[in-house]
């Protein structure tokens, strides 16, 4: 009766199951393409359902069951999670590291000078976020150092981002990953921040009830072979 309930074994070429996966539209644009080569490449029946993430703790979305797993940077969530130590229901697994960049369109004033802080905060700034925060890492990190900056807009998308730093003289910081979601990368000049802010980590997150699947183990296998493609 348990192995009829719970499979040992999962054949993706003979299951067809449904997978959600919970990522923002920068992150599905990354690994959506390989997650798609693998799936073809096995001949397997599963489908995969991107579902959008708005927000940075995705604790609450796995618990009630909503996504498999959740793939993002959740600072917050990994927090809790240590602070929880073995009492957590959750389980996490990191798939890539990245570093924050500024970005500017090729022709920008700021593009044949050096990029100091004192210019930084005196240019006009877009902001990617797709929580739609008014305030993010960056700001954070230059209220630390007793600086601010002015962001002029809020997008919720990167490729909408490129297209307006293209078009303006607004500068922008994203993860360097993540650049070629912008669309407009040939037309961006990427340059290293004047501040720290350290490394950005990407992190595959999902609810212990379905760490034991073997459907799960499949997904997760596939996500983590995707990433590494990055």
């Amino acid at each position: 009766m348990h192995q009829a309930l719970a499979p040992a074994q999962f054949d993706p070429g003979r299951e067809a199951i449904t997978f959600r996966l919970a990522m923002t539209a920068a992150g599905a644009s990354l690994l959506a393409p390989p997650l798609a080569m693998a799936v073809e490449r096995e001949r397997a029946l599963c489908n995969l359902r991107v579902l959008p993430l708005t927000t940075s703790d995705p604790r609450q979305l796995l618990q009630q069951g909503e996504a498999d797993v959740a793939i993002g940077h959740f600072p917050e969530a990994l927090t809790a999670l240590w602070a929880e130590g073995e009492r957590t229901v959750l389980r996490q697994t990191t798939l890539f590291d990245t570093r924050f960049v500024c970005l500017m369109r090729r022709g920008h004033p700021l593009a044949e000078q050096p990029l100091t802080l004192d210019a930084y905060c005196a240019a006009a700034h877009l902001m990617a976020s797709a929580t739609g925060r008014a305030a993010g890492y960056v700001d954070r990190t230059l209220t630390a150092l007793g600086r601010r900056r002015r962001v002029v807009l809020t997008v919720n998308q990167y490729f909408t981002a490129g297209r307006v730093l293209t078009q303006s003289d607004l500068l922008t910081v994203l993860p360097r990953v993540f650049v070629p979601a912008t669309g407009h990368e040939a037309q961006l000049l990427v340059r290293e921040l004047p501040f720290d802010m350290g490394a950005l980590q990407v992190t595959m997150m999902w609810h212990m009830r379905r760490d034991a699947e073997p459907a799960q183990h499949w997904l997760r296998a596939l996500v983590q072979t995707a990433a590494r493609q990055v």
